[in-house]
């Protein structure tokens, strides 16, 4: 086997396999942080049935109060995650709604036509269902819960199907994931804002305004993003508007283009690569050779020129994301109090509608929705995916969990109905999961065509 020259190590050997990576990882990611989100849920479940489950309430309640020069925020700490951890999930979201949009699975007509349209499926069918069974009643305002799928949980059952799953397939249910996301953010900024300080939200504006005008002039340091950032979330907070919006907006001013191109990144890089090896003196360190030392220092300045500042700050802050504010978020908001007379919760329309809309609701509107565009030839199946591959991925896209949560606080508040709905979102996500996995784990793996093997 020829051994790796550094070329072939900076550039890459396999266009198709660089081009895949960051997809690859990003799934990986979210695979592997569904088992942590699963973890914390068991954690506060067992919690708020426990002993201690006073313990778990009063830490949530607990007041934290932020003062900088007589202009503070209070807030209990669980209004801290919802509105000021969950910006920072949906400023991550709103970054992976751009990157589709301008390079991935939406950036064309055609090639999004198939996930939008089972998105708005999966969205439209469970809403209406929901809706239905709670008319007129205490529990209309949660349609927007059984919307939601979330994108963690998944690709975590994905994962565990291992190569039984084509990588389209994941590529498929990734892109009707965000395109859920932006439906989940327009309801939120249209449907669950009750009132509206316009005088704030004229502040929130300026902060915008001065973000678009940044972009416009490639201003490329996070700082200048981040301090406008938090003023366009306070904005946002004091004008009724649900401050997570904010996140959404900071996200798509966050520059996408890069200062060289491909070919000049290239033409950079290979003669930097020359340049470090003829200053290679056998037996020095890289350590005490000042010339690689100068090199190495423009080759990642060369990197980052490559780069755009949206793909930095995707990859900075998506595993924090997955790991840390996820993960708390659930544990604060997934503690449901189970004691009293369970069953009845499960009579409740509440709960019904919540359950009806992500198990029947998803996997019909998903499956029907993507099946009507290509029946009319607005878009094509991949090939390599089958309808029993979409309509398993339509059943995992009835894991609402995070997202429904989310919602379903939005238009509950503290509310008793609150824990029916949290019920439905648990029961009806362990169901939607279970059902998909067992549906997409009796499909034969997909068989690789000899122009596909690596050679």
């Amino acid at each position: 086997m020829r051994k790796p020259t550094l070329h072939s190590i900076l550039l890459g050997r396999n266009a198709f396999g660089q081009v895949l990576l960051p997809f690859q990882e990003f799934v990986r990611t979210e695979a592997s942080s569904g088992i942590l989100l699963i973890v914390c849920t068991v954690v506060a479940l067992i919690w708020a049935n426990s002993p201690w489950s006073d313990s778990y309430t009063n830490l949530w309640q607990t007041k934290l109060t932020v003062d900088l020069g007589g202009f503070g925020l209070s807030k209990s700490l669980l209004l801290w995650i919802n509105d000021g951890l969950m910006a920072v999930f949906f400023f991550v979201v709103g970054l992976e709604i751009k990157r589709e949009i301008l390079s991935g699975e939406l950036s064309s007509p055609r090639q999004a036509a198939l996930p939008i349209a089972a998105a708005l499926g999966g969205m439209l069918l469970p809403a209406v269902i929901y809706a239905a069974l709670n008319a007129g009643g205490e529990g209309s305002a949660g349609w927007g819960i059984p919307m939601a799928t979330d994108i963690a949980f998944a690709l975590g059952v994905l994962a565990l199907l291992g190569k039984r799953v084509p990588l389209s397939l994941k590529v498929f249910l990734t892109a009707v994931a965000i395109v859920d996301d932006i439906g989940a953010v327009l309801v939120i900024a249209l449907f669950y804002t009750s009132q509206i300080a316009w005088g704030a939200l004229a502040v929130g504006g300026v902060f915008l305004l001065a973000l678009i005008i940044a972009n416009r002039l490639a201003i490329r340091k996070p700082l200048i993003y981040t301090l406008l950032g938090i003023g366009l979330w306070v904005a946002f907070l004091k004008s009724g508007v649900h401050a997570t919006v904010a996140g959404v907006l900071l996200a798509m001013t966050i520059p996408a283009r890069t200062r060289i191109n491909a070919d000049q990144f290239l033409e950079r890089g290979r003669d930097l690569v020359e340049r470090f090896e003829r200053a290679g003196v056998c037996g020095e360190s890289v350590l005490t050779n000042r010339r690689q030392r100068g090199v190495l220092q423009a080759l990642e300045n060369a990197v980052q020129q490559a780069e755009t500042p949206l793909q930095r700050l995707e990859h900075a802050l998506h595993p924090w994301v997955t790991y840390a504010i996820m993960p708390i978020f659930a544990l604060a908001n997934a503690g449901v109090f189970l004691r009293g007379d369970l069953l009845s919760s499960f009579t409740h329309p509440v709960t019904l509608g919540v359950i009806a809309g992500l198990v029947l609701g998803k996997q019909l509107g998903v499956f029907l929705a993507a099946w009507l565009v290509v029946f009319l030839g607005i878009a094509t199946r991949p090939a390599d995916i089958t309808w029993r591959h979409i309509y398993g991925a339509g059943w995992l896209a009835g894991i609402g969990f995070t997202m429904s949560l989310f919602v379903a606080g939005l238009a509950f508040g503290d509310s008793a109905v609150l824990t029916q709905a949290k019920v439905g979102i648990l029961v009806a996500s362990l169901v939607a999961g279970g059902i998909g996995w067992l549906l997409l784990r009796r499909l034969k793996p997909p068989t690789v065509e000899p122009d596909q093997m690596c050679d």
